[in-house]
C-alpha cells in the first residue's frame, strides 16, 4: 500500500465517498487556537521553513529533545537549517506519532512537496519549500487560512487585553477568515500564581477597576467580559489542573483574596475554593452572555523547574496527569443548573480514562432546543492521535449523539497546523464506514454524508453561533 496516497487512512469503499464526497471540501471552524492575531493582521511571511515549522510548535520541540537534540536547536540561537536538520533526522524516528502524519500533511497541502522527510531528503525539502515560502504569495499567514478554507477561528486572550490587533482585523473588510478572541482568564482564577498581585495591577489598569478586595475583581472581570462581547467574543476557555467542589462563603473569598493579594502563602484548599467560586461566578455570566464555556482540565504544567525557569511556561514541558474523575465538574455543572445559568459547556481533559465520564455527564444536562448543551470536546492535546481521536469518538457515539459533535480543533500556535482537521475527517470517515460496510449501520452515504458534514462544521457553526 503506498505511503500517505489520496486514500491515506481511508480503508474501505464507503470510508473513500464519505472522505471525497462530503468531508474534504467542507470549509474549517478552529473554536480553540492559539493563533497570533498580530501576525494575522499584518500578513506575516516566514523567513524559511524552520521558522514556520518550529517556531512555536512544542509538539515538535517535544520530538527533538527527546532525540537528544540540545536546546539551541530547538528553542536557542542555532541557524534555522541547523534546526531543520535536527528535526528531519528525528521524524523517521517517531514511527506511530501523529507528527509523522502531520508533517507530511503540511508538506504536500502547503508546498506541494510528496518528499518523505528524513537525512537524505531533507536539504532538497529545504530548499523546495523555502523556495515558495519567499516567492509564493499564498503562503503568508493570510494566504494560508484562505487556502486552509478557515472561515473563522478563535484565539485565546487574556482579560487584560485590549484586543486592538482583533478590532484592526474586524474593521478589514479584505479579510476572508472571522477572527475572535476567546476569554481566558488563567491567572486570576488562580492565587497560587506566580506573580498573581502583578497581574492584578494590570488588571486594574486594564479595566479601570481599582482592585483592592474579592468582590473588585468580579467586577474587573465582569467588566472584561462585556467589552470582549463587544468584540465579537463568542466563548471563554478555562485551562486549569482539576476542578474540586469547594464551596466557600464571601468573607473567606475575601480573605484567601487579601492574602495572596499581600504575597502571602495561600493553602491549596483555599486555591480550590477560590477556583471554585470565581469559575462559578463567571460562568453564570457566561450564559447570560450567550458564551460558550470551554473547560480544559487534567494537565500538569511546567514539570521541568530549570527549563522553566530558562524558557518560560509553554514551551513544553507539560504532561497529562490522572484526574481522579469528575466528582468536582459534575457538583459545579449542578449548581449552575441549580441557579438556571448554565451555559453551553464544552468538557475536555488529557486523561483518556475520563472519556466514559464526560459522554455520560454530558447527557445529564440537556435543553430543550440546544443539540448536545453540555458536551464532550475533541481528543484533546496528548490524545489528539490516531488512536485518541477514534476512541474518543467511539466513546462519544456509545453514550451520546455522535451527529451532534461538534468537531475537531487545532490548539495549535501554528498556522500550518490546520490539516489537523484532515487527519481527524480521515478518521471519522473511516469509523463510519467501516459501521456501515459491517453492516453496524445501514450503507445510506447520503445521509452519512450529511453526518460527516455536521461534525466537521455545521455543527460548531451553529453550537457558537458564527
Amino acid at each position: 500500500m503506498p505511503f500517505m496516497d489520496d486514500d491515506f487512512l481511508l480503508e474501505s469503499k464507503t470510508a473513500k465517498v464519505l472522505y471525497h464526497d462530503y468531508a474534504v471540501n467542507m470549509p474549517i471552524i478552529d473554536y480553540h487556537c492559539h493563533l497570533n492575531p498580530v501576525e494575522i493582521y499584518l500578513d506575516k511571511r516566514f523567513d524559511d521553513l524552520a521558522e514556520a515549522w518550529l517556531g512555536g510548535d512544542h509538539y515538535k520541540w517535544r520530538l527533538m529533545r527527546a532525540n537528544g537534540v540540545s536546546e539551541d536547536k530547538v528553542t536557542g540561537d542555532a541557524p534555522a537549517l541547523e534546526k531543520f536538520l535536527a528535526f528531519a533526522e528525528v521524524l523517521p524516528r517517531a514511527i506511530g506519532n501523529p507528527i509523522f502524519h502531520w508533517a507530511h500533511l503540511e508538506l504536500r497541502y502547503y508546498f506541494d512537496c510528496n518528499l518523505v522527510l528524513n537525512p537524505e531528503t531533507a536539504n532538497e525539502v529545504w530548499e523546495i519549500c523555502n523556495g515558495q515560502l519567499q516567492n509564493d504569495s499564498e503562503l503568508s499567514v493570510r494566504g494560508i487560512l484562505r487556502n486552509s478554507h478557515v472561515d473563522a477561528l478563535c484565539t485565546t486572550d487574556d482579560p487584560a487585553d485590549d484586543l486592538q490587533w482583533h478590532r484592526k482585523l474586524a474593521d478589514d473588510g479584505s479579510m476572508s477568515t472571522e477572527v475572535l478572541p476567546c476569554w481566558r482568564p488563567g491567572v486570576a482564577l488562580d492565587v497560587c500564581a506566580p506573580g498573581f498581585s502583578g497581574y492584578i495591577r494590570k488588571l486594574e489598569e486594564a479595566t479601570g477597576v481599582s482592585i483592592s478586595s474579592y468582590n473588585d475583581i468580579k467586577s474587573a472581570l465582569l467588566k472584561s467580559m462585556e467589552y470582549f462581547k463587544e468584540q465579537g467574543c463568542l466563548a471563554s476557555d478555562h485551562g486549569i489542573p482539576n476542578l474540586f467542589y469547594a464551596p466557600a462563603t464571601e468573607e473567606q473569598l475575601s480573605n484567601i483574596f487579601a492574602k495572596a493579594l499581600r504575597g502571602e502563602a495561600v493553602t491549596e484548599d483555599e486555591a480550590n475554593q477560590y477556583r471554585y467560586e470565581l469559575l462559578l461566578f463567571c460562568a453564570k455570566e457566561y450564559a447570560r452572555l450567550g458564551w460558550v464555556m470551554q473547560i480544559h482540565y487534567g494537565t500538569l504544567r511546567n514539570v521541568n523547574t530549570p527549563m522553566l525557569q530558562k524558557l518560560g511556561p509553554d514551551t513544553g514541558f507539560d504532561c497529562s496527569v490522572f484526574t481522579g474523575g469528575t466528582t468536582g465538574l459534575a457538583k459545579f455543572l449542578d449548581a449552575l443548573e441549580l441557579s438556571g445559568s448554565l451555559p453551553k459547556t464544552l468538557l475536555f481533559s488529557i486523561d483518556p480514562n475520563d472519556n466514559p465520564a464526560l459522554t455520560t455527564l454530558s447527557a445529564c444536562f440537556a435543553q430543550a432546543g440546544i443539540k448536545g448543551k453540555v458536551q464532550q470536546g475533541s481528543a484533546w492535546w496528548f490524545n489528539d492521535t490516531y488512536y485518541g481521536m477514534e476512541q474518543q469518538l467511539k466513546f462519544f457515539a456509545e453514550q451520546g449523539v455522535l451527529g451532534n459533535f461538534i468537531g475537531m480543533l487545532t490548539d495549535s500556535r501554528s498556522f500550518l497546523s490546520f490539516t489537523r482537521h484532515e487527519y481527524f475527517r480521515r478518521i471519522l470517515c473511516n469509523l463510519l464506514g467501516s459501521w456501515a460496510d459491517s453492516g453496524k449501520y445501514p450503507s445510506d452515504t447520503g445521509y452519512l454524508g450529511s453526518l460527516v458534514q455536521d461534525i466537521c462544521y455545521n455543527n460548531v457553526k451553529d453550537y457558537f453561533g458564527f
